[in-house]
C-alpha cells in the first residue's frame, strides 16, 4: 500500500486504480475462482488502507468479481462452451468483452456508488 499512498491520491482515485487493475487483471486468470482466491483479499486490504469506505470496497469488489468473467472466452466455466461451439469468434468475444466491461464499470462505479451513498451504505 505504500506505493499507492506514495502517489498522493485521494481515496476515490486510489480505489479507481485498484478497481481497474483488479477487473482487467482477469485476462491473466483462467477462472473467476482462481482470480478471486488470489487477489480479492489483497485488493480489499489495499482499498481499506487508502481510506475507501469498507462497505463500498467490499460491494464493488464482490460485484465486479462476478462481472469480469465475460470479458474473455476462458474467464468463467460456461464461456468455453459458447466459444467452442463456434457461435462467437475470438475477436468478436474480446471486442464485445471490452465494450461491455466499460459499460458495466461506468454503471457500477458511477450509478451504483451514487445509489449506495443515497441509501447510506457508505
Amino acid at each position: 500500500s505504500s506505493w499507492l499512498a506514495g502517489l498522493g491520491l485521494s481515496w476515490p482515485f486510489s480505489f479507481l486504480i485498484l478497481i481497474l487493475i483488479y477487473f482487467y487483471s482477469h485476462f491473466f486468470f483462467a477462472s473467476n475462482l482462481a482470480h478471486v482466491s488470489a487477489m480479492f483479499s489483497a485488493f480489499l486490504g489495499l482499498a481499506l488502507a487508502t481510506g475507501t469506505p469498507p462497505m463500498l470496497a467490499t460491494l464493488l469488489l464482490c460485484f465486479l468479481s462476478n462481472m469480469m468473467g465475460g470479458i474473455t472466452h476462458y474467464g468463467m466455466s460456461h464461456a468455453p462452451a459458447f466459444y467452442g461451439s463456434g457461435y462467437v469468434s475470438l475477436s468478436r468475444w474480446w471486442s464485445n468483452g471490452v465494450i461491455i466491461s466499460i459499460v458495466n464499470l461506468a454503471i457500477w462505479l458511477v450509478l451504483g456508488s451514487f445509489w449506495w451513498k443515497c441509501l447510506g451504505m457508505w
